[in-house]
């Protein structure tokens, strides 16, 4: 995309925020603070109505603006403790009640898919969505063996509006890394990167269908989560069926009193499910804001929409178990060290520095009762210190930030006085212990002991005759390796040039001898001068012939 469309959409989102009445948004940048009085000059400040509430204003101007902007929304609607109550709550609308596109183009999507009437694929469909997001809507439906399901069809068009978004994000982020002091060090283009590839994950139902499979497999006979199976057959890139679940929307929360549901257990297993999926399983789903969560009658999480998965690498995930856990007990230099030993700051960082720098922004946090500590706020704090120290942004933690800060505004939303830090922490001590350690050992024992068991029979005969080769001298070591082989090729070459330029040698130093000779003993050398050349051509053809040529 060209810098002038992209200023051309610029335009547009700025049009789209005056239309609905955010106009003060755009007056307060710094461009146009300067004039911003200039609005009351103006004809439509004097003759526009009554205007809508902000949230709804805000709520109508995401909308319009498209996907990308509606997942900011949903973002900040898991945040309630972050945004005034009016604003949070009209966001919340954004997580399933999103302007659906008509059904009947839905029906046409899927007949395209299947190549035949709608009739013949499902028993009953409404075309009526059940429920309509930024990127796909569902729609109820039941198989032809009475199994009810959920339909799931992608928007029309949602790829072209997401990439359009995607090139003005990049656009940014490259002249935020030209043109900003900080760009370098917090790697914007690699974070739009990251949320590109989210996205477009997204934008495949199969693979998020794939990810649905996975997780319900983590969680097979779990009491804590509940993933709906998957019907293959009926499953495509852009059309996705799975079983239909029926719970109560987490973020009804008098429903859940109603129904008896435990809240304070209910938070604290929310928690679980996190570190559970992030530690134990790696794979963790990245989408968690109220309206992808239900709860069953017996209390259990019911997750859908799993088009946004996370994963860690195994060093990222013991790093961040020990920056966790350093926090839970205070212990500010493990803090320290684990960053510098994760590579996260540069590692001339000074420990003792980076030590004094956290602990002066944690302490006045942590003098609050832990019930009260938001970790979100943490994290600002400790990203804030570590500007300092030339911390860079992590693309890989993005994801798994944003699903915790979701996790807390969620848990804390259901029970207000939750202890993130006492739920986790047992979690996350019981995990390092099965990494080092004792149980790290009998774990890593046990899992090898079929192999084990297969080679044990097979050991004392290998240990009889290596010993008996040692006894006897003949013990000898062989390397099979491709290199050494070659180098033993080398080696061989070598010696051959070396004879060759010996004999070579010493067939020119005869030719000089006999030169120097011919004057004193003509008769015992016969024709001198054609022996000599003939021993100094041989020696020389010799030496030019063992002369290591270029490989």
């Amino acid at each position: 995309m060209t810098a002038p469309r992209q200023l051309l959409r610029l335009l547009h989102i700025s049009f789209v925020l005056v239309k609905h009445g955010l106009d003060e948004v755009i007056l307060a940048t710094h461009l146009f603070r300067p004039v911003r009085y200039l609005v009351y000059f103006l004809p439509w400040y004097w003759l526009r109505g009554k205007r809508a509430p902000r949230g709804e204003r805000i709520r109508l101007t995401l909308e319009e603006l498209g996907p990308i902007f509606v997942k900011f929304g949903q973002l900040l609607s898991t945040r309630p403790d972050l945004l005034p109550e009016d604003i949070a709550g009209e966001l919340a609308l954004l997580q399933d009640r999103v302007t659906p596109f008509p059904g009947q183009q839905a029906r046409r999507i899927i007949e395209q898919v299947y190549g035949k009437p709608v009739a013949q694929v499902f028993q009953e469909f409404d075309e009526t969505p059940l429920a309509a997001a930024s990127i796909a809507q569902v729609h109820a439906a039941r198989l032809f063996d009475g199994r009810q399901v959920i339909v799931k069809v992608l928007r029309p068009g949602v790829e072209k509006d997401i990439q359009r978004d995607l090139n003005l994000l990049y656009f940014i982020a490259q002249m935020a890394e030209r043109y900003w002091s900080e760009g370098k060090r917090l790697r914007p283009c690699e974070v739009v990167a990251e949320f590109d590839r989210t996205l477009h994950d997204e934008l495949d139902l199969q693979r998020e269908a794939g990810n649905a499979s996975q997780l319900r497999r983590n969680f097979t006979g779990s009491a804590l989560l509940y993933v709906p199976e998957i019907v293959w057959p009926l499953t495509h890139r852009n059309v996705m069926v799975m079983e239909r679940i029926f719970g109560t929307p987490i973020s009804d929360i008098k429903s859940l009193v109603t129904h008896g549901v435990d809240l304070k257990r209910l938070s604290e297993n929310g928690v679980e499910i996190f570190f559970t999926q992030v530690f134990r399983h790696n794979f963790f789903h990245a989408d968690m804001h109220p309206g992808n969560i239900f709860v069953a009658n017996d209390g259990r999480y019911m997750a859908v929409d799993f088009g946004i998965m996370g994963t860690l690498t195994t060093r990222d995930q013991r790093y961040l178990a020990e920056n966790l856990l350093g926090f839970f007990n205070r212990d500010y230099r493990r803090v320290a060290e684990a960053h510098v030993e994760a590579g996260w700051v540069p590692p001339g960082t000074r420990v003792d520095e980076f030590e004094s720098a956290i602990r002066s922004v944690c302490e006045p946090i942590f003098e609050r009762p832990l019930s009260e500590i938001s970790f979100g706020q943490l994290l600002l704090r400790l990203f804030q210190t570590a500007r300092r120290f030339n911390m860079e942004v992590q693309p890989q933690l993005v994801l798994l930030q944003k699903t915790l800060l979701a996790i807390e505004g969620l848990g804390r939303e259901l029970y207000p006085a939750l202890d993130l830090w006492q739920t986790a922490k047992p979690f996350l001590e019981r995990w390092m212990s099965e990494q080092v350690g004792v149980r790290a050992l009998f774990k890593a024992l046990g899992a090898n002991a079929p192999v084990w068991a297969e080679k044990l029979p097979d050991l004392p005969l290998l240990v009889h005759d290596l010993l008996q080769q040692a006894r006897d001298g003949k013990l000898q070591v062989e390397w099979k390796s491709d290199e050494i082989a070659k180098l033993r090729r080398e080696i061989r070459r070598a010696h051959k040039r070396n004879y060759a330029v010996i004999v070579g040698s010493a067939l020119i130093i005869s030719a000089a001898i006999i030169k120097g000779l011919d004057g004193f003993a003509p008769t015992m050398l016969g024709d001198a001068p054609l022996l000599t050349w003939f021993l100094g051509g041989l020696g020389a053809l010799l030496v030019i012939a063992a002369w290591p040529g270029e490989k």
